[in-house]
């Protein structure tokens, strides 16, 4: 028997078949919680009988919330997505605009971005304006490590063509406040957007393209996480990178 439950329902004064009435289920459910300890109500409605009685859901039931909280490495892990198209365009924006601190795109070309999302250029002119520091790291589009890409995937929309589309973007807004670009050769195969304390990272797949490939979503909850790996691999483009402006 689930004695706490059962002792809170008491001090409540709540009974079996109101509860299950105040919380939206049957009596027999209601009926289960008390009488098998391993019976759990679904999240939504750990809430509510936790609102109907006053007491914490992870007193109820402490086990079952234990064993739904993150408490490994992966725990930063707030999303993945088998494709990074299969990440909604809202999630890039609701990214970027929330940004206050810092915005990085250390994607390879970073073409899509300006493909995706109306007037980039415009907003990320207003976030500079309003403190915030917006970095690309873009590949040289007269590398050889851009040429040999080219080879590989064999497209009519080349690397370097895309690189140069962000290049020229980039360029509109050169005088913003806050931007800055650098090349680098070193992330072709891995491509990082952060966006403060959350991150979006996209692990490249042979020959497929960064659309075709798989994407995390991070946020930050600790030191030497998930996140701040991503992020020192940032950092180690960054400051071995070539200024795009001189």
């Amino acid at each position: 028997m689930n004695s706490v439950l059962r002792d809170a329902m008491a001090g409540a004064n709540m009974t079996v078949g109101r509860l299950a009435r105040t919380v939206g289920v049957t009596v027999k459910t209601a009926e289960r919680w008390v009488s098998d300890p391993s019976r759990v109500p679904h999240p939504r409605t750990r809430g509510d009988v936790e609102a109907a009685l006053g007491v914490s859901a992870d007193v109820l039931w402490p086990k079952a919330v234990r064993s739904t909280i993150k408490m490994g490495p992966d725990r930063e892990i707030v999303a993945a997505y088998p494709y990074r198209n299969a990440c909604p365009t809202s999630v890039w924006a609701s990214l970027i605009d929330g940004a206050s601190q810092s915005i990085t795109f250390a994607g390879y070309t970073n073409y899509f971005i300006w493909q995706e999302h109306s007037r980039l250029g415009d907003r990320l002119r207003r976030k500079g304006e309003d403190g915030c520091q917006v970095r690309f790291i873009v590949g040289d589009p007269e590398s050889e490590v851009t040429r040999r890409r080219e080879e590989i995937e064999g497209v009519p929309l080349t690397v370097s063509t895309r690189i140069r589309i962000t290049l020229d973007a980039l360029e509109k807004i050169r005088e913003a406040p806050g931007l800055h670009a650098r090349y680098s050769d070193e992330h072709i195969a891995l491509s990082v957007f952060a966006f403060d304390d959350q991150m979006l990272v996209t692990l490249h797949i042979s020959n497929l393209l960064g659309h075709e490939s798989p994407m995390l979503h991070l946020r930050r909850l600790g030191e030497d996480g998930l996140y701040d790996r991503f992020a020192s691999h940032v950092t180690a483009l960054w400051e071995t990178g070539r200024p795009v402006w001189s």
